[in-house]
């Protein structure tokens, strides 16, 4: 076993975002003590060494992000396609909800929920001949790759999808069912 080296375990404490005293009280240790660790100003005992490189490691982990969730690549439609074509693709997928894209950006959403509320009040013959635009809902709500799984799941709570874009692209999604899957592992 290698031992980690002073520089070593602040290069990954700083990785994962965490402040001396966070990562101490993880290791069950004092912050000072981290502190003279980083600094090289003690030798720690190896059940000290232990504690603190297994709550790196548990913190790396449980350190989910978006690009770890996102489906890739995203399937969209175009807000002049049918809503024929729309509904094709739907069960073609098995997805409740499709974004709509015009020249790669997001514009709106739709839905089996948008679909079905149509349905009530309009003809299916007019609803099925539609533009996607004509009863799109609001766009899905976007976060970078590196956003956390906890500012995933409340946007979630709230919307049926989340968008994933790097440099203004939409590069994958986020549904309800990628969260759940992570129970399967």
């Amino acid at each position: 076993m290698e031992l980690p080296t002073p520089e070593s375990i602040k290069k990954k404490r700083v990785k994962l975002g965490l402040t001396q005293s966070e990562l101490a009280a993880r290791a069950h240790v004092s912050q000072p003590l981290i502190a003279r660790i980083e600094s090289g100003d003690v030798d720690p005992r190896l059940s000290t060494v232990k504690s603190i490189i297994t709550a790196l490691d548990d913190m790396e982990k449980s350190r989910i992000t978006a690009k770890d969730l996102m489906t890739a690549p995203v399937i969209s439609l175009s807000p002049d396609e049918s809503v024929d074509q729309a509904v094709k693709i739907m069960e073609k997928y098995g997805f409740s909800q499709v974004p709509v894209l015009e020249n790669g950006v997001p514009i709106g959403s739709i839905s089996e929920s948008a679909l079905v509320q149509a349905m009530g009040s309009r003809d299916i013959q007019r609803i099925s001949n539609a533009r996607v635009r004509e009863l799109m809902e609001d766009s899905f709500p976007a976060v970078a790759p590196g956003t956390d799984m906890g500012t995933i799941s409340a946007l979630l709570e709230a919307n049926h999808a989340v968008l994933v874009m790097e440099m203004g692209k939409v590069v994958g999604v986020i549904t309800k069912y990628n969260i759940m899957r992570l129970l399967n592992k």
